[in-house]
């Protein structure tokens, strides 16, 4: 398929429809032509705007970046110190608790095999 009729049909039906909106407006030429000055007045703020609100997003994405970078690296070597305090402090806890745990393992052996045995049917 060729897409130069096609791209002539839609260019011709544009001039076409453009035309027939501005001949059955029902502004006069100097109402329109004023109009759309406004109208492009107005988008052309609109984009002025948009462009300085994207200029403030960028510096303040940099702005982020660059805090980030500073903040990031002793944040995590604080919590890496945190960690390392908790490992100790919990460190004698833990020998505790495995050497309760193997009592109370003793414990039930002994137990197990001070209980009489079951007879088998």
């Amino acid at each position: 398929m060729k897409l130069a009729p096609l791209f002539c049909g839609i260019a011709t039906g544009l001039l076409v429809g453009a035309s027939t909106v501005l001949m059955t407006t029902p502004k006069s030429g100097l109402e329109v032509r004023s109009s759309l000055k406004s109208t492009s007045n107005d988008f052309r703020d609109k984009l002025s705007d948009i462009k300085v609100q994207l200029a403030d997003v960028k510096q303040a994405i940099n702005n982020l970046t660059n805090s980030s970078k500073e903040v990031v690296p002793s944040t995590i070597e604080d919590i890496k110190s945190s960690i390392a305090q908790w490992k100790t402090e919990t460190a004698p806890l833990q020998a505790h608790l495995q050497q309760e745990i193997s009592s109370i393992q003793e414990a039930m052996a002994e137990l197990e095999s001070k209980l009489p045995k079951k007879k088998e049917a």
